[in-house]
């Protein structure tokens, strides 16, 4: 036995025997089981195949140590189509899961169910069918002003809200914030529309779409597009302020674009509860704030002004506290009486409540001057004084006296109520002695157009094509079975940030979901269709903010919120069905009265999601009106707004909401732009590439205002020439010959430079010269968009074509050939005229405390700014400051302000000018040290260096670049340029 193992255990004996010795077995086993030998052979196959498969069973194969499986493999639990990943340990932190769970998210606040109204939906529907019933209006006004509360004000009396109707901690309900934002920071940033049924003074019901808009001067993009939806405004006024810049830019806009005018003076009470005015120092307060904006009006519309003008007796004033709910106009406060005394006539008493009207109460008469001592103005009389008198009692009563006061004027309230804080009770009293808005609702009814009566002024001054067509007549008559035409005006994101819905009016036919459209861009031509995309309207909504109703369908005149149209559209655009009689024309681009001149460049911290940003950079573009979004030459992207607030709010939207991505987001810097002192010192030529045309232009600057004007609108390269050359003689005393000539305005149709023929007949073929136009026309446009100095558009400058040599033959004088050779004879021409950069200038507006004005002084000196005015707010203790500042200059001055007012001062910053940056921008000889303040005089040498840098520019500007070489030789020698 011990011979067949060696010294260490192991077998050595013959493996023979082991084979003979396992051979009886497998024969015993198969004797074991009596059944047929196929039968056998057939099982064994069998159980071969059992034992390859199944592997689980015990082995006595050696397994080393790092092939040992303790436990089972993903793939053997969950089986072969789950896919099993390894991690590293340190490849994640623990507190991040794993496979991240489904996020829903959620950036708006919204109803999770239609919330109850006190009208029926059905109604409401009905009433669309009815444009006569129908307004449209936006209510506007400056910051903190009460625009948002008087639209809770209206939500709360046609809603029933149950609990909700106090904001967390008891703070306002602010229903159309929605936007997460909107809510942090407790500013409007969105405009918000409504559609409510409210009912006049003579129980009739109306649907009036009301937007809200933002107040703060960043967000006044908004603005212009709520104000093109509707057919009129309701602006709003703080009566203890009064009219702010925000007030009068927007007074001012108004104007322009033809809008019917409301005002709803707001914040009455705080004359009573904050300034403890007596009476009749809080008339002559009213009335000085409706003298304000009627100033502005004035000063907007000269020789108009009597017609746009405001004032209660016209009806087209309320007063109003959308805190305390109450609002009302002298017609609707005289009805009060009238339901009192039946005998009162409330029209003929309405028409005597505003004014130097006095009523002496001896013999009951009313006088044009006091008779008597104790004679009060009328509406001192009739509505101020029991006004006071109700808020006296309402805080000052003891609960079992202010019981019966409110008995006597048929108020009643649970004795619970009269236990409640001083400012709800004062609500619940004011909003049982005013009852419902139907002063408002009169005011509007009868001062703002219904759709049908606000068409042919609508299209008159956004409606690009002809006006005597039949589609045309459609929308005048806001013909619910004309053709569909729909004017887009805003995009708001869906809750989850992932798409758009389009909101816009109905201006003719009948819109449903299902129906296939076409969707006109702001680039839609019928010469050039390329901005023209074909899609199916997916879902009809009537927009409510916090919740949208469906609708089987919006006929004319009203608002509608439509889904599955806005890949294509950008900012605005115009809907129109696929097939018309008609040629399908634009409305017209929305006009902003602000620009976008705060500029940022933003990168992805992890370069791998570049396109992740450019996504939500895009759609950036479309939830705010005024962002730019651009990818400069050096390849950054460039996001430009129009103040610090603004870009925060931008900036914020495309990291959480849109591209969910963390950003490098460079220092701001502002826009420039580039223009000429002097007129060319001598004439500029280009030949062309072929050596077969030459141009020869000078730059001179353009008189003051002519570039205003262009930008507003006052004068239209569309024009016929003589109209244009009419405007030119006699605004700014061109010559005939002058004005006639004028070929373009640059870079586009509103550009603020012009390009002039200056040639002669006798000295040039005309014909040949008109056959280039066009190609002239794009060099130039081309040359103004960006110009020499730092590639920044051109302004008040303009360029005059002096001669022109062309080839006769059409070949040798394309496109090609002249278009760049116009950009550079504009950019040598330029050069040679003393050119200087242009800089943004902000209006600052400050409002606080008379000891806060000083600070302000000393802010605007530090920041190359300076203070224009400062004045006492009349019958407050506010003082208010108007001053400018650059914009280059301006980042941070707020807070700025606030610290060292400690916060006591609000300050608003608006676009105002372009100002001339001194000193000369090639000016060599200046020596620049870096990380120091340049000095004034090396200011525009400063900018325009780094500007060039960041563009990833030539260090420095040559005109040798735009000069023939024959002609610069000519200068050198001359030594023009050294001059």
């Amino acid at each position: 036995m011990d011979d067949l193992y060696d010294e260490f255990g192991n077998f050595i004996g013959e493996t023979v025997e082991s084979d003979e010795e396992g051979s009886p077995v497998n024969n015993s086993a198969g004797a074991y089981v009596d059944i047929e030998d196929d039968e056998v052979v057939e099982d064994d196959a069998n159980n071969q195949a059992l034992m390859e498969l199944d592997d689980e069973g015990p082995s006595n194969a050696v397994i080393l140590h790092e092939d040992k499986q303790y436990y089972p493999t993903a793939e053997q639990v969950y089986g072969k189509d789950v896919e099993a990943m390894v991690q590293e340990e340190d490849a994640q932190p623990l507190s991040e899961p794993i496979i991240a769970p489904v996020k829903i998210k959620k950036f708006n606040v919204e109803e999770t169910d239609l919330p109850v109204t006190h009208f029926s939906r059905e109604f409401m529907m009905d009433l669309m069918n009815f444009p006569e019933q129908v307004r449209n209006v936006a209510v506007v006004g400056h910051l903190h002003h009460g625009k948002t509360t008087f639209m809770d004000m209206l939500v709360m009396e046609t809603h029933d809200l149950g609990e909700k109707t106090i904001g967390t901690k008891g703070s306002q309900l602010r229903y159309t914030d929605t936007h997460v934002l909107e809510r942090a920071r407790g500013i409007s940033i969105k405009s918000a529309p409504m559609s409510l049924v409210l009912q006049s003074s003579k129980s009739k019901s109306h649907l009036i779409n009301i937007m809200d808009t933002p107040g703060h001067v960043n967000f006044v993009d908004e603005v212009a597009s709520a104000i093109r939806l509707a057919d009129g405004i309701v602006l709003v006024v703080d009566v203890v302020e009064g009219v702010m810049i925000n007030t009068e830019q927007i007074i001012k806009y108004a104007v322009s674009e033809n809008m019917p005018m409301t005002l709803v003076l707001n914040k009455v009470d705080r004359l009573i509860l904050e300034l403890k005015l007596p009476p009749k120092d809080a008339y002559f307060k009213l009335k000085h704030t409706v003298e304000e904006v009627n100033t502005v009006i004035d000063s907007a519309a000269p020789g108009r002004s009597e017609a746009l003008r405001l004032s209660p007796d016209k009806g087209n004033v309320c007063f109003a506290s959308a805190t305390m709910g109450w609002c009302f106009s002298l017609s609707s406060f005289a009805k009060m009486y009238a339901d009192t005394y039946p005998k009162v006539n409330s029209s003929e008493f309405a028409r005597r409540l505003w004014g130097d009207i006095f009523y002496n109460p001896s013999n009951r008469k009313f006088t044009r001057k006091g008779m008597e001592a104790s004679a009060n103005r009328t509406f001192v009389h009739f509505i101020l004084e029991p006004l006071y008198k109700l808020y006296a009692h309402t805080i000052g009563e003891n609960p079992v006296s202010l019981k019966r006061t409110l008995g006597s004027l048929g108020i009643t309230l649970k004795p619970s109520q009269f236990k409640a804080d001083a400012k709800v009770l004062l609500k619940l009293v004011c909003e049982q002695f005013f009852g419902t808005a139907t002063g408002f609702v009169d005011m509007v009814v009868e001062h703002v157009p219904s759709p049908i009566d606000g068409a042919k002024a609508k299209i008159e001054h956004t409606y690009t094509g002809p006006h005597d067509t039949d589609l045309v007549k459609s929308i005048e008559s806001c013909n619910a079975d004309g053709p569909l035409v729909i004017q887009i005006a805003k995009l708001y994101h869906t809750s989850d940030a992932k798409d758009f819905f389009s909101f816009g009016r109905v201006m003719s036919g009948t819109v449903s979901p299902g129906m296939q459209v076409r969707v006109l861009g702001e680039g839609y031509t019928l010469d050039d269709e390329e901005d023209m995309v074909v899609a199916t309207i997916g879902d009809c909504w009537i927009n409510e903010t916090r919740y949208r109703i469906p609708t089987s369908g919006v006929p004319a005149g009203s608002w509608v919120l439509l889904s599955g149209i806005d890949n294509s559209i950008v900012k605005s655009a115009t809907v129109v069905a696929t097939k018309m009689e008609d040629d399908a024309y634009i409305f017209r681009p929305i006009k902003h009265f602000t620009e976008s001149v705060f500029k940022v460049a933003v990168e992805p911290v992890n370069p791998s999601e570049l396109p992740k940003m450019l996504d939500g950079l895009r759609r950036i573009n479309k939830s705010y009106p005024l962002v730019v979004t651009k990818v400069e030459e050096s390849g950054e992207h460039v996001v430009l707004g129009t103040g610090e607030m603004y870009m925060d709010c931008v900036l914020h939207d495309l990291r959480r909401l849109f591209s969910e991505m963390e950003l490098k987001v460079s220092d701001p810097v502002t826009r420039f732009c580039e223009t000429v002192v002097e007129t060319s010192a001598i004439k500029c030529y280009a030949l062309t590439p072929n050596k077969k045309n030459k141009i020869t232009m000078i730059a001179e600057p353009l008189d003051s205002g002519i570039a205003e004007d262009i930008e507003g609108g006052k004068v239209s390269i569309k024009w016929p020439i003589r109209k244009v050359g009419k405007f030119f003689e006699e605004t700014y005393g061109w010559d005939l010959l002058a004005s006639r000539s004028i070929w373009a305005f640059g870079p586009d149709e509103t550009g603020p430079n012009i390009l002039q023929d200056d040639t002669l007949p006798s000295e040039v073929d005309k014909k040949l010269l008109n056959q280039v136009r066009d190609s002239v026309r794009q060099g130039f446009a081309w040359g103004t968009r960006e110009g020499p100095l730092c590639e920044e558009p051109i302004r008040n400058t303009k360029f005059k074509i002096m001669d022109a040599s062309l080839a006769q033959e059409a070949i040798y004088r394309g496109g090609g050939q002249i278009i760049p050779t116009t950009r550079r004879a504009c950019y040598s021409s330029f050069l040679m005229a003393s050119p200087r950069l242009m800089e943004p200038v902000y209006a600052c507006s400050m409002t606080g405390p008379a000891d806060s004005v000083s600070a302000l002084y000393t802010l605007l000196a530090k920041r190359r700014g300076h203070v224009l005015s400062d004045s006492h707010i009349a019958g407050t203790p506010l003082y208010h400051v108007r001053g400018l500042i650059p914009v280059i200059d301006s980042f941070g001055f707020e807070t700025d302000v606030r610290i060292h007012t400690q916060g006591q001062a609000f300050c608003s910053l608006v676009f105002d000018r372009w100002n001339i940056v001194p000193g000369d921008p090639l000016d060599k000889e200046i020596k620049l040290r870096p990380l120091e303040p340049a000095p004034a005089p090396a200011m525009a040498r400063d900018l325009t260096l780094k500007t060039r840098r960041r563009k990833g520019l030539s260090e420095d500007v040559t005109i040798a670049k735009f000069l023939e070489p024959e002609l610069h030789a000519m200068i050198e020698s001359s030594g023009l340029l050294e001059g």
